[in-house]
């Protein structure tokens, strides 16, 4: 690119190449005086010197932080203007922004972790917060089976902006609904009474710590605690057969609300 110290200077598109600017810019600044070229070629085109190029660069960098074209021509044309004095205000605004924007991208690279890993805690903070039957290898297990699904971009995003200590709470909330299940079997409570669908509802409401759970995907939960060898060891942990008994729990909760458990989805 030729420089504007040639004697010919910069046409207009290469200065709009160079500052980062449009044609249109340049050309209206012209129009107003507050960016005239200082030369003309013979057939009339505009061409801007270095000195044109400093002043333009300016300007540039004003509107950046936030000047109008008034302030701007105020302070590049009065030799008496307070220069530092006109700055300070958008150099504060100019702070705030840089701020956000770092504040912004700590939170997008929490999100992006969330969604790699799942959950953001060391393996220590799992095993003080989840227990010693917690297996801090299920996050990346259940990322590679579910990783791809709605319900797993729900469950990173909450977990991004989730803290240790609604972590611990989410994980009491759970330790508290399996003990209240426990004692409802214990106590001779029947799948599809009052208080086992009490029990089922609360379920959902627990479960949407991780992602939102409808009834169906609520049935297909329950046949999963029931089949799955971990999560009925979980269950069959606290009370023998409660992985049976909470699965029919749910379907008869499901069937009192329109839903055949036979038919249900996982949508």
């Amino acid at each position: 690119m030729p420089d504007a110290t040639d004697a010919g200077g910069l046409t207009v598109g290469q200065v709009a190449t160079r500052l980062g600017v449009t044609v249109r810019a340049l050309h209206h600044w012209d129009a107003i005086g507050l960016a005239r070229p200082s030369l003309r070629t013979a057939a009339g085109y505009r061409l801007y010197t270095a000195g044109d190029l400093e002043r333009l660069h300016r300007i540039v960098v004003y509107r950046e932080i936030g000047l109008d074209l008034d302030r701007i021509r105020a302070i590049l044309d009065d030799s008496a203007a307070d220069v530092p004095g006109a700055l300070r205000a958008p150099r504060a605004q100019v702070a705030e922004r840089i701020d956000r924007l770092q504040q912004l991208s700590a939170g997008l690279d929490r999100m992006i972790d969330a969604h790699e890993r799942g959950l953001l805690l060391t393996v220590e903070q799992q095993a003080a917060i989840f227990g010693p039957e917690w297996d801090p290898d299920w996050p990346a297990q259940a990322r590679q089976r579910y990783g791809d699904t709605a319900q797993w971009q729900q469950y990173a995003e909450r977990s991004a902006s989730r803290s240790p200590e609604e972590w611990r709470a989410v994980a009491d909330a759970v330790a508290d609904l399996d003990r209240a299940l426990g004692d409802a079997m214990d106590a001779g409570v029947a799948p599809g009474s009052a208080e086992a669908n009490d029990l089922v509802e609360r379920h959902r409401d627990v479960f949407t710590s991780y992602f939102s759970l409808t009834r169906q995907m609520q049935v297909c939960l329950g046949r999963m605690f029931e089949a799955d060898p971990g999560f009925t060891a979980h269950y069959d942990g606290i009370r023998a057969g409660l992985a049976t008994w909470f699965r029919r729990s749910i379907d008869a909760s499901a069937r009192a609300h329109g839903i055949d458990p036979d038919a249900a989805t996982w949508a």
